[in-house]
């Protein structure tokens, strides 16, 4: 997932796609970026990068089915919201909230933040959501949450000592909420999100003599938002200090890129954006957040290219994959027939309890194909927001169909015979011909192919039914292979930006 280089920039955000609520963490030369998965299973996207530019998934925090539970009432933007990653004593600690039924704040740690990660240390007593570490100069540790209310905290035992204490309620936004605490010279220093995470996202921050205040507000709060804007980045907010390679100080943060006409589709979910940060005064000034930054004043150091298209070779899945609530061997496996990925069905992506293997889309602009064998069963390509919207093209019994499922309504779209055995089913993505204010954010092109290698257009939908600003949440898109019955086998899948 290496930054793309132009001339005399980098390519903002550093972590496209699906990458919201980011907890960064430096270790030595090594960075870590922690990012909130929701209902999908592994939880916990892992990435690792020596430049704050180029970025590599190297696992999921919670792959087992013992450190993550997501049963099948957990609603599409349940399961896992804000996690914080931080380094004390020698070992990564992670903490974060799991909203779905019988969840609530839970703590791992590691050894490698590659892992893996230990079984989950409950914490009943951290009230709320959006949870921080934070250890003093005595090795205490302190848990802030959205609020913002604070209390002491053993992260080895998940108890708390002494009252749940409110230490600050930002600006007047609504929904003060992702909480940091940091010492950073003579001052601690406690920022938060404000504002909700829409359109009016904002950063503020506070400063007090102790972890526990009292806080100071910054004068010229929030430090930042591009509310009211016409900037291509919006929604800015829920942002975390890290310090750079020379000792400058940088912010990563959610954003997200808007298309399209009035109001403004997102259709990627919420992304991990860097912005620069300079100091005044004892207070942090941000930089501009852009789509574009200039080179850092360090080398870049690109990661592995990640390859185009997996042969599911592997026993394995790689970490970039994921899935609805879990990922049971019986319905998900690469061990039955070699060099495939088996499916096996056990309802229809409208269901809570679909199968799904997919990855998120991090391109606005991508061609997708895979190689599905749908003898057994039915299934085939997805593009999924969630239960009620998502584009499919689906195999099953010689034929080829386009489906569309948008809010309550759903329709076969296009449909076409094929020869019996394996066929190629594609995606296609790109911006939508300019119309007028209501021209959406892009066309997703569906179709299959040909034996010459031509590709067959079935049919055409407008992404706008595919956003957030359509479908609400908090997630983006993942394109994925399906199975709704019986048994689908998926010989390749490529994923290539244009």
């Amino acid at each position: 997932m290496s930054g793309q280089q132009t001339g005399g920039t980098v390519a903002n955000p550093v972590i496209p796609g699906f990458h919201p609520d980011p907890s960064i963490c430096r270790v030595g030369d090594d960075y870590y970026v922690v990012c909130s998965s929701f209902e999908y299973f592994p939880g916990i996207p892992v990435l690792h990068s020596r430049d704050l530019v180029n970025w590599t998934q190297i696992g999921n925090a919670l792959d087992r089915p013992g450190q993550l539970r997501l049963p099948a009432s957990t609603l599409s933007s349940g399961g896992l919201y804000a996690p914080t990653l931080r380094h004390h004593d020698g070992r990564f600690w992670l903490i974060v909230t799991n909203v779905a039924e019988g969840g609530g704040n839970l703590l791992f740690s590691a050894t490698d933040p590659a892992g893996p990660w230990s079984e989950p240390t409950r914490a009943p007593g951290v009230p709320g959501i959006d949870p921080d570490l934070a250890w003093d100069e005595d090795g205490t540790c302190w848990c802030t949450v959205a609020g913002v209310s604070q209390v002491r905290l053993d992260p080895r035992t998940g108890e708390t000592s002494g009252e749940v204490r409110r230490v600050w309620s930002g600006t007047g936004g609504v929904a003060p909420e992702a909480p940091h605490l940091y010492r950073i010279g003579e001052y601690w220093y406690l920022m938060i999100a404000e504002g909700g995470t829409e359109r009016g996202h904002a950063v503020s921050i506070a400063r007090g003599p102790s972890p526990a205040g009292p806080f100071e507000p910054c004068p010229a709060n929030p430090v930042l938002t591009h509310r009211g804007t016409g900037r291509a980045v919006q929604n800015t907010g829920h942002a975390d200090l890290v310090q750079g390679p020379d000792g400058s100080w940088w912010m990563v943060l959610l954003g997200v890129r808007p298309q399209g006409g009035t109001p403004g589709w997102h259709v990627l979910g919420r992304e991990t954006f860097l912005a620069p940060v300079e100091w005044a005064d004892g207070w942090p000034v941000v930089g501009e957040v852009t789509t574009e930054l200039p080179l850092p004043a360090w080398p870049l150091q690109p990661g592995p290219e990640t390859p185009v298209r997996d042969d599911f070779d592997q026993v394995e899945l790689g970490p970039r994959w994921i899935s609805l609530r879990e990922r049971p061997d019986g319905l998900c496996t690469t061990k039955e027939r070699t060099g495939w990925l088996t499916l096996r069905g056990r309802g229809s992506l409208d269901t809570l309890y679909a199968v799904l293997v997919g990855r998120r889309q991090q391109h606005l602009e991508c061609h997708v194909r895979t190689r599905a064998d749908p003898a057994e069963g039915r299934g085939g390509l997805v593009v999924r927001l969630d239960e009620e919207h998502h584009y499919e093209l689906e195999a099953a019994d010689g034929a080829v169909r386009l489906l569309a499922r948008v809010g309550p309504l759903r329709t076969e779209v296009a449909r076409r015979q094929v020869p019996s055995g394996p066929v190629v089913l594609g995606l296609r993505t790109g911006p939508q011909p300019p119309r007028d204010a209501r021209t959406g954010p892009d066309d997703l092109s569906f179709g299959i192919e040909e034996p010459d290698g031509t590709f067959a257009v079935l049919g055409t939908l407008s992404g706008r039914y595919l956003s957030t600003e359509v479908a609400g949440g908090f997630t983006g898109r993942v394109i994925a292979m399906y199975a709704a019955e019986g048994t689908v086998h998926f010989d390749w899948f490529d994923y290539q930006p244009q």
